[in-house]
C-alpha cells in the first residue's frame, strides 16, 4: 500500500496553502466580525481549478479526482473553515451531482458557472421540522402542465441569501413517501415566488452565509428535473455522500489548526520557570490530538481515494465524516485548554475552531446518524454502496 502522495498533489497543497494564506488571512479577522462573505474569493478559487475536481473535463472539470479535492479544502479550512463551504457549494454539491444524473443540456449549461464560480450554488434539503429525517420534508412541486409550482420552506441553506443555481429537494407525489421525492435544478434570482432571508444567529461559520429560502408558487421550468421524477431520495443520498467527504476535509483543517497552534503556544508559553508543554497534562493533550488528526486523515483520505477508483465507499465515507468531524471538535477543546483564558479571547483563533468545529458534528448527516449509517451497513441490513 502507497499511502505517499504525488509532487502534483503535494504541489497542489501548496498551492492551496498559499492561496489561504494570501487571500484569505490578510482580511479573516476583519471579516468574520462583519460577518462578510466575498463572492470575489470564490470566483478567485474557481480559476486556479479548485472547484474543478471529479467533474468530467468537457465540463470544465480540471482532471482531479475527490483525494485532490480533499487535499485542497484541508489546506483552506486550516485558515478559515468558512471558507471550506464553496467546495460542497461549487464542486461535491451540485457540479459532481449534476455531472452524475444530468441530461446533456444540464451540464453544458450550469456546470462550467458552478466550477468557474461565477454562478454560487446550493442545495436546500433541510426545512424547518426537516433535518436528519430527510423524508420527512414537506416542501412540494405540483405540475401545472407548462411548468411545476414549487410550495414550501428550506431553512439553515448554505449560500441562501447569495446563491444563483442550485439544487431543490422536493415532493412531487407525497403518497409514494420517499420515493415520491424529485430533485430540481432552481435558479433563486430569477425565479418568481422565491423569497431568500440571512440567518446572522449562527455560533461560527461567520464569514459562510446561511439562510431560508421560501417558496411562493414559484413558477419552475418543466425542463428542471434532474434525473427522473421520483428520483430524488436517491440523488440526494448519494449527493450526501459525496458532501461529506468535504466537511471531513474540513474537519482535517481545523484539527491540523489546533495542533499547530497548541504545539507553537506550549513551546512559548512560560509558567513555573518553564514551557509549559514540558508538563505531561499539556503533553497528553498534544498527544491525543495529533493521534487523532493522523488517524481521521487516513481514514478521510481512504474514502476520497476509493471514491476515485469508483469501488463502494458510503461506509468508509461516513466513518471519516464522523470521525474527523469528532476529532475536529476534541482538538480545539484541548487547545482552549491549552490556551487557558487566551483561548477564550478572540485575540487567539482558537475559539473560532471550537466554534467552526461543532457545526461539523450537524451538517450534512449528525454524527448520530453517520453511527447508524456504519452500524447499519457493519450489521448487514445495508449494502456498501459507491
Amino acid at each position: 500500500m502507497n499511502f505517499a502522495l504525488t509532487e502534483e498533489q503535494r504541489m497542489l497543497q501548496e498551492m492551496a496553502r498559499k492561496f489561504a494564506e494570501k487571500e484569505i488571512l490578510p482580511t479573516l479577522e476583519e471579516d468574520e466580525k462583519n460577518h462578510r462573505f466575498r463572492p470575489e474569493l470564490v470566483r478567485k478559487m474557481g480559476e486556479l481549478g479548485f472547484f474543478g475536481c471529479a467533474v468530467d473535463e468537457e465540463y470544465g472539470g480540471n482532471g482531479m479526482g475527490f483525494l485532490e479535492s480533499v487535499l485542497i479544502a484541508e489546506q483552506i479550512a486550516k485558515v478559515s473553515a468558512s471558507w471550506r463551504l464553496p467546495f460542497n457549494m461549487q464542486n461535491l454539491g451540485p457540479a459532481v451531482t449534476v455531472n452524475r444524473f444530468g441530461t446533456e443540456e444540464q451540464k453544458r449549461k450550469y456546470i462550467p458557472k458552478w466550477v468557474s464560480g461565477e454562478s454560487l450554488g446550493f442545495f436546500a434539503i433541510t426545512e424547518p421540522n426537516t433535518g436528519s429525517d430527510v423524508a420527512s420534508m414537506s416542501t412540494t412541486a405540483v405540475d401545472r402542465g407548462d411548468h411545476w409550482e414549487l410550495n414550501g420552506q428550506k431553512m439553515w441553506i448554505s449560500n441562501a441569501p447569495v446563491g444563483d443555481v442550485g439544487l431543490v429537494y422536493a415532493y412531487t407525489d407525497k403518497s409514494k413517501k420517499y420515493k415520491g421525492m424529485t430533485c430540481f435544478i432552481v435558479n433563486l434570482k430569477e425565479t418568481e415566488g422565491v423569497i431568500t432571508n440571512a440567518i446572522e444567529t449562527k455560533m461560527g461559520l461567520h464569514c459562510a452565509p446561511t439562510g431560508e429560502i421560501i417558496f411562493d408558487k414559484a413558477k419552475i421550468p418543466k425542463d428542471a428535473v434532474l434525473g427522473q421524477v421520483g428520483e430524488g431520495f436517491k440523488i440526494c443520498m448519494w449527493q450526501l455522500n459525496n458532501t461529506r467527504l468535504g466537511c471531513a476535509a474540513g474537519a482535517l483543517g481545523i484539527s491540523a489548526a489546533c495542533v499547530e497552534a497548541s504545539i507553537k503556544y506550549a513551546n512559548e508559553r512560560m509558567q513555573f520557570g518553564r514551557k509549559i508543554g514540558s508538563f505531561q497534562m499539556v503533553q497528553a493533550s498534544i498527544a491525543e490530538m495529533v493521534a487523532e488528526h493522523e488517524a481521521a486523515k487516513y481514514l478521510v483520505y481512504h474514502a476520497a481515494w476509493l471514491k476515485d477508483q469508483g469501488l463502494p465507499n458510503q461506509l468508509e465515507t461516513s466513518i471519516a465524516k464522523y470521525y474527523a468531524s469528532e476529532a475536529a471538535v476534541h482538538a480545539a477543546n484541548e487547545a482552549m485548554k491549552i490556551f487557558g483564558s487566551y483561548g477564550y479571547s478572540t485575540e487567539y483563533p482558537v475559539e473560532r475552531y471550537l466554534r467552526d468545529a461543532k457545526s461539523l458534528q450537524i451538517v450534512e448527516g449528525t454524527s448520530n446518524i453517520q453511527k447508524m449509517i456504519i452500524a447499519g451497513i457493519a450489521l448487514g441490513d445495508a449494502p456498501n454502496r459507491a
